[in-house]
């Protein structure tokens, strides 16, 4: 299956955007950044104490949703079980048997239940 220019210009143009998106970010955090200090500068040469500067002060700190291994868990069973029945009940030759083949997406998703369920009997 060969590529047309058109598509080669397509891909260029999505990369260009990417990358002009995030130099524009980089530099609007610069500038944040530039004026935090200019404003810094100016309280304590005034004699302002000020409290520590955070690394980053656009990104708030969320704590962890304590569920996010339970819906990881269930996306990866149902991937697995929704590839496992594709793979059993789809046009192969010869019937070979290939649905084994999302068994590793169950075990995973599988994994992750047992997590979630070990870590919250534990902070209990």
């Amino acid at each position: 299956m060969g590529h047309s220019v058109g598509d080669g210009l397509i891909v260029a143009a999505l990369a260009g955007a990417l990358v002009a998106y995030l130099y524009f970010r980089h530099v609007e955090r610069r500038r944040r950044l530039e004026i935090i200090h200019q404003e810094r500068v100016a309280a304590m040469d005034k004699g302002i104490p000020l409290p520590e500067l955070p690394l980053d002060p656009t990104k708030d700190s969320k704590p962890a949703d304590p569920r996010a291994p339970l819906m990881h868990g269930l996306v990866w069973v149902s991937l697995g079980i929704g590839g496992m029945l594709a793979l059993a009940f789809g046009p192969f030759p010869n019937g070979s048997s290939t649905w084994p083949l999302a068994m590793p997406l169950v075990t995973l998703g599988g994994g992750l239940i047992l997590y979630y369920l070990l870590a919250s009997e534990r902070g209990r």
